[in-house]
């Protein structure tokens, strides 16, 4: 009997041996779990996005608003308080304080509760970020295992910078570097040392002491905590008196404080699915924009919008009428203003990156480009005739005979006079003349997309967004070469490390210089005296073209000065028509023109008259100054007969009216003189390669993968 209960107890011992040491174990690895998190210590950190001087635009952040402070960024008396007040001797125990614990359970016991923790910072650190703050002390015996835990792995300086990144100093604020940003627009080494203390007396009870609610009895904690430091021996008499008589301003910090949404929704846009969750990476996201001419941006399309609604008799809150601003820099590409909407607040969607609408008229420059690259010069005599196009419409014949708005022709007008004043059918009848393969194998080249193949291209029946017309008329700006727009130029890290570094996609050559400044002549005559009048500021050359859709749908005005390009779109969100006389010079020239008069202000040494290349002359033909180069000569003299197109009236009148800057929707195909080529045929011909259009040359190695582009 004796025999079989000791036998009993030694299995009964075995078992609680193998229980206990298994539990140990269970335990040991659930605690080692736990330690990790901060032990690799990875929080949630706002990124910071800036304009290109470095100004902040806003805090972009997840759950909680945090700036990530290094060791070495926190002031030594900042940690001087936190350790005097929290854990004297912090730097001296291994995590674990016995002193602390026993005065703690001689208070409680006298309590009869749980009233003191004795708690150190690596204890307190751990509730935190790990445990809970409930009173119980199978909580307290896992608690103080972590803590010895960590402190073997982490040192002291390791500690206290997750302590200080960690805690909650109120206001949605976390980590001490947010604090001292939010409550006093500073960053830690320009803190006194009274605002250290306030900083340092927040997370004891962050709503209590609240700098913002209850300004006083900061202060009071403050000085209890300057005290403390004074009494240790920590501060001089001297610093302590003059800290306590400080009265440090406080600010009152909106989290969602955010000077310029419609920039940060397109960085969010930009790279959402890059870099893991950009919210909470700590980023330093460097954009391109300056925020000076972001403001005169917003307040040119204010000004433009307001005038627009005066005059179809709307009002802002019911309108559907809209607007788009962007404007680049010419030889970098980079985004200096960009406004998305005449109101961010009733509408956050991008008009200058999303929407795709006709161009019209804005687009003739393309056609008028690939004409002087073929030998046209700017005084070349077009046919300004009414001609007929016939195509085909389920099965049935009809005939296209468009106009001009002066619903009149010229017989010939010179190719200058044509597009200053956007006449249509000299237009249309240039396009015939080099046919649309041509036109398009050009425009390829551009990488412009959903490129008609019939006569409708002459009109800019197309859809391109705002930003893809800045690209595409970069090379009018940028003396022939294509720069893509660019909004990102760098990003850091929270390491410091440049982790992504945009270079814009450029196509060389598009044409040379001096063909380039052909165009930007005849373009200046456009806001001097053509459709392009109401662009025009006093002390500065300006180039540019109007444009505007059928039935007054979009009204464009697509222009530069010597150093910046700018693009204004006025429309209706839902496609439908603006009002009588809503053309691109009507609506959107006042907004362009608006910006570059405060731009010559804000920045007088702004560049106000363009180079003019080498290799571009000037004579004479028919009495008239006129520009040339090798490649476009001035024109023989010689006199054209019109013919008389009496027979076209009836026609004309039975068609739809095509009108200056009031060009064609979307139009059926339409058969010209020839027979149509194949999608596939045309294809080919678009790959072939000479003079006039030679391969692209591109940067043989991009900084990134990424081109830095927005669409």
């Amino acid at each position: 009997m004796f025999h079989s209960l000791v036998k009993g107890s030694i299995i009964l011992a075995i078992l609680f041996g193998v229980a206990l040491t298994a539990a140990f174990i269970y335990a040991y690895q659930e605690i080692s779990l736990d330690a990790d998190k901060l032990i690799n210590y990875k929080p949630e950190t706002s990124s910071i996005v800036y304009d290109r001087n470095g100004e902040k635009l806003a805090y972009v952040f997840k759950d909680q608003h945090r700036l990530y402070a290094r060791y070495d960024e926190i002031p030594g008396f900042l940690v001087e308080g936190l350790v005097a007040m929290e854990d004297t001797q912090f730097f001296e125990h291994n995590g674990v304080n016995p002193d602390a614990i026993l005065r703690a359970i001689v208070k409680d016991i006298q309590a009869g509760a749980f009233v003191e923790g004795g708690s150190t910072l690596t204890q307190q650190l751990i509730k935190n970020k790990i445990l809970s703050n409930e009173k119980k002390l199978a909580r307290k015996i896992k608690e103080a295992i972590l803590a010895l835990k960590i402190e073997h792995e982490l040192s002291k300086e390791d500690i206290i910078e997750r302590y200080l990144n960690e805690i909650s100093y109120g206001n949605n604020y976390f980590g001490v570097k947010t604090a001292a940003n939010g409550y006093f627009h500073k960053e830690l080494n320009e803190l006194t040392l009274k605002e250290a203390a306030i900083l340092v007396g927040l997370p004891n009870a962050p709503s209590f002491y609240n700098p913002l609610k209850h300004y006083k009895r900061a202060l009071d904690r403050a000085n209890n905590v300057l005290y403390r430091m004074k009494s240790i021996g920590w501060i001089t008499q001297s610093d302590y008196l003059k800290a306590v008589k400080e009265s440090p301003k406080v600010y009152k910090t909106s989290l969602t404080q955010n000077i310029a949404p419609g920039i940060v929704d397109e960085v969010l846009r930009r790279f959402k699915g890059k870099l893991g969750d950009i919210r909470t990476g700590g980023y330093q996201i460097y954009t391109t924009v300056d925020m000076k001419q972001q403001a005169i941006a917003k307040e040119a399309v204010d000004f433009a919008y307001k005038k627009a609604l005066d005059k179809y008799k709307e009002k802002a809150e019911t309108s559907t009428l809209n607007a788009a601003f962007v404007a680049v820099e010419s030889k970098t590409g980079d985004i200096l203003a960009m406004v998305g909407g005449a109101d961010y607040e009733k509408s956050a969607y991008n008009r200058v990156t999303q929407s795709k609408r006709q161009p019209g008229s804005a687009f003739k420059p393309f056609i008028y480009q690939t004409a002087l690259d073929m030998g046209y010069n700017p005084a070349s005599p077009l046919t300004d005739l009414a001609r007929t196009f016939q195509y085909y419409q389920n099965g049935k014949p009809k005939i296209w005979a468009p106009k001009n708005y002066e619903r009149d022709f010229q017989g010939f007008v010179s190719f200058r006079e044509a597009l200053v004043h956007s006449r249509n059918l000299a237009t249309i009848n240039l396009v015939s003349d080099l046919g649309v393969s041509t036109i398009r194998k050009r425009l390829a080249f551009l990488d412009v997309p959903h490129i008609p193949r019939d006569m409708s291209i002459a009109l800019g029946n197309l859809g391109l967004s705002p930003l893809k017309m800045a690209q595409i008329f970069s090379v009018f700006a940028n003396e022939g070469h294509m720069i893509a727009p660019r909004l990102v130029s760098k990003i850091i890290s929270k390491e410091g490390a440049v982790i992504y570094e945009t270079r814009p996609k450029e196509i060389e050559n598009f044409t040379t210089p001096e063909q380039a400044y052909l165009m930007t002549d005849v373009l200046k005559d456009v806001v001097k005296r053509g459709t392009g009048r109401n662009a025009r500021v006093e002390g500065i050359e300006l180039a540019g073209k109007t444009g505007t859709t059928n039935n007054n749908i979009d009204a464009w005005f697509c222009g530069y000065s010597p150093t910046i390009e700018t693009i204004v779109w006025f429309g209706r969100d839902d496609n439908t028509r603006i009002g009588k006389g809503a053309t691109g010079g009507a609506l959107a020239a006042p907004a362009f023109a608006f910006y570059y008069k405060k731009l010559l202000e804000l920045y007088p040494e702004t560049k106000r008259t363009f180079d003019i290349p080498e290799g571009v002359f000037r004579g004479e033909y028919e009495g008239k100054s006129e520009l040339y180069t090798q490649n476009s000569p001035l024109p023989d003299s010689y006199k054209k007969t019109v013919q008389n197109y009496d027979e076209y009236d009836q026609l004309l009148e039975e068609e739809t009216n095509i009108t200056e800057d009031r060009e064609i929707g979307f139009a059926p195909t339409i058969n010209i003189d020839e027979e149509p080529v194949s999608a596939e045929d045309e294809e080919e011909i678009l790959e072939e390669d000479d003079p006039l259009h030679p391969k692209r040359k591109v940067p043989l190695t991009p900084v990134s993968n990424d081109s830095g582009t927005l669409f």
